[in-house]
């Protein structure tokens, strides 16, 4: 019975899925009827620069976001997890993960005052796009990052640094050499954890952005009005295909490094 039910779920989570792979090869104008097998919307995604342009952008505010998360929520999951208590732990770590708990329209709407007030009293922006996404995703998944690591090191004894430094090695040194490898995994999927949030995110960049970028998920959603196309379709295959294999990638060099 148990067995029954993980294929349903299986099932249940993988067919939208599934049916929207199929779907990219159908030779219908509409997006979810089928008109026979053709490679005619891969062929025009190719043609479509501002769908590819969006998606590269997408792509590239995504791993930047990710990167920033990843250093900024390693350090905030570190100081939670290894400090111990001080003055202010409660505030702080309420602070950093405000982003789980608040909705993303007032995420949005006071990252878009920021960034006003900013380029009111400093110059800086001179215009909201790819940067202003970026920083802002950045700040919201350093919250998710922050959680992962924290999780990590609470788990973890800390016998091993404590011995590294009584040992005579500088904290700098014991961080370097045992907490961090210790870390990592916790960094990789707290990156790849960010990347998909800022990937996915469409409302938080509807208020940072300006014309000067936009995302995939805002061109796909302004689509809607006028209809959407099966180079929808093909453009999330090509996506999906992409984080199948680096996620394989990723399993697949942290099982040789379990080995090693």
């Amino acid at each position: 019975m148990r067995r029954v039910g993980l294929w349903f779920g299986l099932l249940f989570l993988w067919l939208p899925v599934l049916l929207l792979a199929g779907y990219a090869f159908s030779d219908s104008r509409i997006p979810f009827q089928w008109g026979g097998f053709s490679l005619r919307w891969f062929h025009a995604l190719a043609q479509n620069e501002q769908m590819l342009e969006s998606a590269w952008l997408s792509l590239r505010v995504a791993a930047g976001a990710a990167t920033v998360a990843m250093l900024l929520g390693g350090a905030i999951g570190w100081v939670l997890a290894r400090r111990g208590p001080f003055a202010g732990r409660a505030l702080f770590g309420a602070l950093a993960g405000a982003p789980l708990v608040l909705p993303e329209v007032v995420t949005g709407l006071s990252l878009l005052l920021t960034f006003v007030l900013l380029q009111n009293l400093t110059g800086w922006p001179a215009e909201r796009g790819a940067l202003t996404i970026l920083l802002a995703h950045g700040t919201m998944g350093a919250a998710y990052v922050a959680v992962v690591v924290q999780a990590r090191l609470a788990g973890m004894d800390g016998t091993l640094e404590d011995a590294a430094r009584d040992l005579g090695a500088t904290p700098a040194t014991a961080f370097r050499t045992i907490t961090l490898p210790l870390m990592a995994p916790s960094l990789v999927a707290g990156w790849l954890l960010a990347f998909t949030l800022s990937l996915d995110d469409v409302v938080v960049a509807s208020f940072v952005s300006g014309a000067a970028g936009t995302t995939l998920p805002q061109r796909v959603f302004s689509m809607l009005r006028m209809g959407l196309t099966p180079e929808v379709n093909a453009l999330a295959l090509i996506i999906l295909l992409l984080a199948l294999l680096a996620a394989g990638a990723v399993l697949v060099a942290m099982r040789r490094r379990t080995e090693m």
